[in-house]
């Protein structure tokens, strides 16, 4: 994908291969995983795995989830990005587009999350023109779910997964539209 997004302190970019290391060190970490299904990644093929799917999805759906790196110090700090959710249902939906993100631990609490979030929900009404952002956090999350509010996503309800686990779903709608 030629898409780069910047913001002041952030370069959003495709995902690669080259990124796999990086990003294996933030999905082994079990405290990334808290409030994400608990399942760590275990070995790197996963991550190479995940980043095939990515790219698929670039391919497929034109959007998905990007490596953000500080400009500063050309550090990955993880990804953040939108995704267009066609391969399950979530709530009751598919078909709908997700924003999300996923940081490495030594980066949280930076503000970082925040500025990626105001850069990609910009970029998804103003440029790609999506009428209706969705989120999805796990109910404990505070720290997203915070983010997620603070950045103009409303909490639309509460909702069980397969296994009992209480999620948050949140949208926001183009305010351009």
């Amino acid at each position: 994908m030629d898409l780069i997004l910047e913001t002041e302190r952030l370069i959003m970019r495709e995902m690669r291969h080259d990124d796999a290391e990086a990003l294996f060190e933030m999905d082994k970490n079990p405290n990334v995983h808290i409030y994400l299904w608990q399942k760590p990644f275990t070995n790197i093929d996963e991550i190479h795995n995940y980043i095939d799917m990515v790219r698929n999805q670039y391919k497929t759906n034109g959007i998905g989830r990007f490596c953000t790196i500080i400009k500063e110090t050309n550090e990955l700090i993880g990804w953040t990005g939108i995704k267009f959710i066609n391969d399950h249902v979530e709530n009751g939906n598919t078909n709908f587009y997700d924003y999300g993100y996923r940081l490495n631990e030594v980066f949280w609490n930076k503000g970082f999350a925040t500025e990626a979030s105001k850069a990609w929900l910009d970029h998804g009404f103003n440029q790609m023109k999506i009428d209706k952002m969705n989120a999805y956090t796990h109910a404990e999350n505070g720290a997203s779910n915070h983010i997620l509010e603070k950045v103009g996503m409303k909490f639309m309800e509460n909702y069980p997964d397969e296994e009992g686990v209480i999620w948050k779903w949140w949208q926001m709608n183009n305010p351009n539209k």
